[in-house]
């Protein structure tokens, strides 16, 4: 569908066309159930390894959603102030990102302002006017072909208005409210550039302000490992009129990475490196990037590499990991 649908008409107060079913309901409790389980798990909040971690994997599966091109490993050098080669715009894109997930916890979600300036911080030196509003029509393609043309321009300012007047008054579940208010910044499309990330960014801050913990859960991994499904469950929304494919999808987005936390067992003391919270980074790390060098893991984890080594050593007699080919040519394999 590339036209306007009927729930962002005119006149009528704005209300998403999303229909609440057994599955949906089923979806939500079964999160707050595992989201339990995390948050027992924690002390008021993941330890900082965790919580740093899980930005530097949240930020680059985001842009890489986008076309960035870097690694985890430039995006970890990045958050510590390093140098990096490799493309300027993509350089640039993370250090904004890093700026907008570190001012997230100052913003209201229903604020416009702040809707604004979110856009400001990740779009900073990579377009034109940053944080203002698209003056001119935009529409989705895939290759050669549209699949969504974004509402008129002189229509944006008013669209997100009664989508954010919405986000403030609802009593919905804010689990169904970040899917909608996730979609709906892609359907209206409010800017020139950058609205994906910028819809990423905002479903985080709202389900952030519900629990504290969920401003370090790295759904845009999932999303990335995903990317197919997660555009085509916003091409369904659209076809359908009906938000429930993509907020179904979003939903086994955030239950998945969830459910990945947990298993991994990391961060289960405050601030202590245990061995199974590092090996449980160390895979999931080589999951990603099989070719990375123990030198290169050890600087992430801050950690020695003879540590590293020691870890890694373990983690093949345990089964866990083989290595393929050479030191220097090789690559790991998770198992």
């Amino acid at each position: 569908m590339t036209g306007q649908p009927e729930h962002l008409g005119d006149d009528a107060p704005y209300s998403p066309p999303l229909t609440l079913n057994p599955a949906l309901l089923s979806q939500v409790a079964a999160i707050a159930e595992v989201l339990g389980r995390w948050s027992a798990r924690q002390d008021v909040l993941p330890s900082p390894l965790l919580r740093r971690e899980n930005r530097i994997h949240t930020i680059q599966a985001s842009l890489a959603i986008e076309q960035n091109s870097l690694s985890l490993e430039q995006v970890t050098a990045l958050f510590d102030g390093e140098r990096v080669i490799g493309p300027a715009r993509d350089i640039q894109e993370v250090r904004n990102a890093i700026n907008a997930y570190d001012a997230m916890p100052s913003w209201d979600p229903a604020n416009p302002q702040h809707l604004l300036e979110a856009h400001g911080l990740l779009m900073a030196g990579l377009i034109d006017g940053p944080g203002c509003f698209r003056s001119g029509g935009v529409g989705i393609y895939r290759g050669d072909q549209l699949v969504h043309m974004a509402p008129p321009a002189a229509r944006v300012p008013v669209l997100v208005a009664d989508l954010l007047a919405w986000l403030a008054a609802s009593t919905w579940h804010p689990l169904l409210v970040s899917c909608v208010a996730h979609y709906e910044l892609e359907f209206i499309h409010p800017f020139a550039d950058g609205n994906g990330r910028l819809g990423r960014l905002w479903q985080t801050l709202i389900l952030s302000r519900w629990n504290p913990l969920l401003a370090w859960l790295p759904i845009e991994e999932v999303i990335r490992s995903r990317q197919q499904g997660y555009y085509e469950s916003l091409g369904q929304a659209d076809q359908q009129g009906d938000l429930q494919p993509f907020v179904a999808y979003q939903l086994e987005a955030i239950h998945d990475s969830l459910r990945s936390e947990i298993s991994s067992e990391i961060g289960s003391e405050i601030g202590v490196k245990a061995g199974a919270a590092i090996d449980a980074l160390i895979l999931r790390d080589l999951a990603i990037e099989p070719t990375l060098s123990a030198r290169s893991l050890a600087k992430r984890q801050q950690l020695s590499q003879r540590a590293v080594e020691k870890h890694l050593a373990a983690l093949q007699q345990k089964g866990r990991l083989i290595r393929h080919g050479s030191p220097r040519a090789g690559y790991w394999q998770v198992l």
